[in-house]
């Protein structure tokens, strides 16, 4: 279902309505921009509502009103520590700069910003790292009443609380009934659908048409600049126009298959994104002779399918982060094996997927399985059932770990082995293997009550049944695509700027290379190039003036 349309042409075109573009549409229109929103997908929001929603942004105020120390060089030292030299300087200084801006500028609008308290970087030993936490925001708990027909629009599911109150900030996951009850009452949602809401809101208000089931296809230039798209929707093949240019906000390409594996690095199957996600925005812009940049790598997660079918049509999929942290849980591999530090953050879990061995040329850590023992099903649930729940049938299990090997195929005395050493290392608290729980990050979404330290996620395996989850190489979106200036304009491959053409999130060549800060390093990049793209498509290069060459090629 569309939104009624007032005509065909607009100042900005935006594509697509994740974080990313619904940031860039309402930054256009706070700007002075008319601003039409197309949506591929039916629903609204793309992967973000699908998402925690929340968003890494360094040197923040909300962190130095709590009295955390951060600045803009230890933002750029930490993005620099770890880049291995895929991120560009110029993008990392907009990245870090832009954000007070931002975050000034989105308390102006429906969306409101608070701290996930305490939530560490994902590698906080490293030059300008923040152990403590201080990067890690969220968006406040949002009512939809004032969305009216639009609040059955939008992607995922409801779900009702903050970080904070979630097993990865904390909490058990659960609501009181009482408060449960009152938010469903009042419409209130948390996490990414209310990242998307809000923003959402905060699009109407300012007018901006938004319209689903569009699909674009090819831009339109004129005299080599962009200036209108086609689509594919309920009209059939159709145009619209946009005077002052076109941003690109489409999601990744990881769900079509020639393009991964043409370009990722590894291997990876049931990704976590939306299915929409099949690359639309790059092949645009391919087709327009952009510049790409960062095109092996992704937002790399371990997942385990679940049965059945989601809404999509697909088969749904769950993040594996706290039950390879929590204590009684190891990794192993097909030989049965640990392989990693299984309390890594979920994307740097990635180089252990795709660790090839070059005798058998093929990946040697895939596939592979969780394995944990009854006690941490006791202790602490997993795999969505609280602690002390039956153990969710589709989990595979058997009462002794020889058992256990034979149901999932690997070598029995291996497994044994295995678990054998990690209970050594577990009952010292130290792993000489791997070093988990060294850093200040291992165990902060484990056990919470012994964080930190070594009891938030050491524990032996011993006490039968035995269970095993299987693992995929997975991600929750690609980072590559077209370059881009750091005002988001995309770039040429001889470096020149198309103008009218610019790039926001997934779609475009990940501003901080292959790196994940921390929790959010995602929306926190796509928000402030969203940000960015909406303004300088609009004609503005900061809140406070008008971009001086704007008369030379917006028209």
């Amino acid at each position: 279902m569309n939104s009624t349309a007032s005509g065909s042409a607009f100042d900005v075109v935006v594509l697509g309505s994740g974080a990313s573009g619904l940031c860039a549409a309402l930054a256009a229109a706070d700007a002075g921009a008319r601003v039409g929103v197309f949506e591929k997908a039916p629903v609204l929001g793309g992967t973000t509502c699908l998402s925690s929603a929340v968003v890494w942004m360094p040197n923040n105020r909300y962190a130095r009103e709590r009295g955390i120390q951060d600045s803009r060089a230890d933002a750029l030292a930490y993005l620099g520590s770890l880049s291995n030299g895929m991120i560009l300087r110029e993008l990392a200084e907009a990245f870090v700069d832009t954000v007070p801006e931002l975050l000034d500028w989105l308390d102006t609008t429906p969306m409101q910003m608070s701290l996930v308290p305490g939530y560490p970087d994902y590698h906080p030993e490293q030059p300008g790292g923040k152990p403590g936490g201080g990067r890690s925001l969220e968006p406040q708990l949002f009512s939809l009443h004032g969305l009216g027909a639009w609040a059955g629009r939008l992607g995922g599911t409801p779900r009702r609380m903050v970080v904070g109150e979630t097993p990865i900030g904390g909490g058990t996951g659960f609501l009181t009934p009482e408060v449960a009850r009152e938010r469903e009452e009042q419409q209130v949602e948390g996490l990414g659908r209310a990242m998307v809401a809000a923003l959402l809101q905060g699009c109407l208000e300012k007018g901006v048409e938004v319209h689903l089931n569009e699909r674009a296809v090819q831009l339109r230039l004129e005299d080599g600049a962009v200036r209108g798209v086609a689509l594919e929707g309920p009209r059939g093949l159709h145009e619209v126009a946009a005077h002052r240019g076109v941003v690109l906000a489409t999601g990744g390409f990881e769900w079509d298959k020639d393009l991964a594996r043409d370009f990722l690095r590894g291997p990876i199957t049931h990704p976590a994104s939306v299915p929409t996600n099949t690359g639309d925005g790059l092949r645009m812009a391919m087709r327009v002779g952009a510049s790409l940049g960062n095109m092996r790598e992704a937002w790399w997660v371990p997942v385990c399918t679940l049965p059945g079918e989601n809404a999509y049509g697909t088969r749904p999929v769950y993040l594996v982060q706290r039950e390879r942290t929590v204590p009684h849980s190891i990794m192993v591999n097909r030989e049965g094996k640990r392989f990693a530090n299984e309390a890594a953050n979920y994307n740097a879990m990635g180089g252990a997927f795709h660790e090839l061995d070059p005798t058998s040329f093929d990946y040697r850590n895939i596939p592979c399985w969780v394995v944990f023992d009854a006690r941490m099903m006791e202790r602490f649930g997993g795999f969505g059932s609280p602690p002390g729940a039956p153990v969710p049938e589709w989990i595979i299990r058997a009462d002794t770990l020889v058992g256990l090997a034979d149901r999932i195929g690997v070598p029995a005395d291996a497994l044994v082995g295995t678990v054998e050493r990690w209970n050594g290392h577990a009952k010292r608290g130290i792993d000489p293997d791997f070093r988990r729980g060294e850093s200040a990050f291992d165990g902060f979404v484990g056990n919470r009550d012994g964080y930190p330290g070594a009891e938030s996620t050491f524990g032996t395996l011993e006490r039968g049944p035995f269970y095993a989850v299987e693992l995929h190489s997975s991600t929750l979106g690609t980072k590559g695509g077209p370059r881009t200036t750091s005002r988001s304009e995309v770039l040429t491959v001889d470096g020149e700027v198309i103008p009218g053409l610019f790039a926001a999130g997934n779609v475009m060549a990940g501003p901080t290379g292959m790196v994940y800060g921390g929790a959010g390093g995602t929306l926190g990049p796509g928000l402030v190039f969203g940000y960015l793209a909406g303004r300088t498509a609009a004609g503005r290069t900061t809140a406070d003036g008008w971009q001086a060459a704007a008369g030379a090629f917006l028209g």
